[in-house]
């Protein structure tokens, strides 16, 4: 895996404007975590799901484009198991299949106790093109 892959998800400015950090990468898996304060929180005061499907999606970007080919989604499905009031969040990220155009990946979410918040079932497209290291494929 190339070191740009790791750079061009850590510029990921949406991802750090939230506090979400990258603790593991590697193709096909990542980890990601979110330490949770005041702005995370909903109106009953548990963890707003925007953010929870937030760092479920990062992690699932970290971990297919870590493959160095730019993957974006097209498909996600989630499933929250638990109501959290937690202080941090960690996404673990896992290829589940992938062709030469399609990735599927599983995304399980938990809380610093390792109780299980979250699952996310999403599918990435790979696109021909663009890849993280700059070169172009045909």
């Amino acid at each position: 895996m190339d070191d740009n892959v790791r750079k061009r998800m850590e510029n990921d400015r949406f991802a750090a404007f939230v506090g979400i950090k990258l603790v593991k990468l590697e193709p096909g898996y990542a980890v990601a975590e979110l330490d949770i304060s005041e702005k995370h929180l909903n109106g009953v005061d548990i963890i707003q799901g925007g953010a929870i499907f937030t760092l479920a999606d990062f992690a699932f970007a970290a971990a297919s484009n870590a493959c160095g080919q730019i993957t974006v989604a097209i498909n996600a499905n989630i499933s929250y198991y638990k109501a959290s009031t937690g202080t941090t969040l960690i996404a673990e990220a896992k290829e589940a299949s992938a062709s030469h155009k399609i990735a599927n990946y599983n995304v399980d979410v938990f809380n610093e106790h390792r109780e299980h918040i979250a699952h996310l079932s999403i599918t990435g497209y790979k696109k021909t093109k663009e890849n993280f290291g700059g070169e172009n494929r045909g």
